[in-house]
């Protein structure tokens, strides 16, 4: 069984008291007083009140505002609406050039797949219809042929 659940008697428990330890407080320098002379002595004012009382102190001057910052001529959101502009034409320009740019380099593929057709259509064209037809081709010997249109017999 462990300690902490066994039953003990309440005389059999020790006691211990814990008794605070002061601090003792900083001991500080004092910096010592300079007297600070105002620029300019206030003028110090004598009021009397309705009932005979006088009021002597110094008189106060009012707060002034801050002055208002200037207004910029034109405001913040027609600034914005100015630059959303702009980038919208460079934007719209970008994409016009892009346009262009698309349809020339369309062309030019177009004209490369006609060159490409003309030359390999003359090569064909060679190969059908060439002087130089090599050992395949067909002789004729025209001397012993037979023309019906001219009506020569030879």
């Amino acid at each position: 069984m462990h300690p902490e659940h066994a039953r003990h008697v309440p005389a059999e428990r020790a006691t211990e008291v814990h008794q605070p330890t002061p601090i003792p407080p900083a001991v500080m320098a004092s910096a010592p007083l300079v007297p600070v002379q105002p620029g300019s002595i206030p003028a110090v004012a004598s009021v009397v009140l309705p009932d005979g009382r006088v009021v002597t102190g110094y008189a106060i001057n009012p707060a002034q505002p801050e002055p208002l910052a200037a207004k910029p001529i034109v405001s913040r959101a027609a600034a914005n609406v100015a630059l959303g502009g702009v980038g919208f034409l460079a934007v719209c320009g970008g994409l016009l050039l892009l346009t262009t740019f698309i349809t020339a380099l369309a062309a030019l593929v177009q004209e490369l797949v006609i060159l490409v057709a003309v030359v390999f259509g003359g090569w064909v064209a060679l190969r059908i219809f060439g002087a130089d037809r090599g050992p395949g081709g067909t002789t004729v010997n025209i001397r012993k042929a037979t023309f019906k249109r001219n009506h020569f017999h030879g």
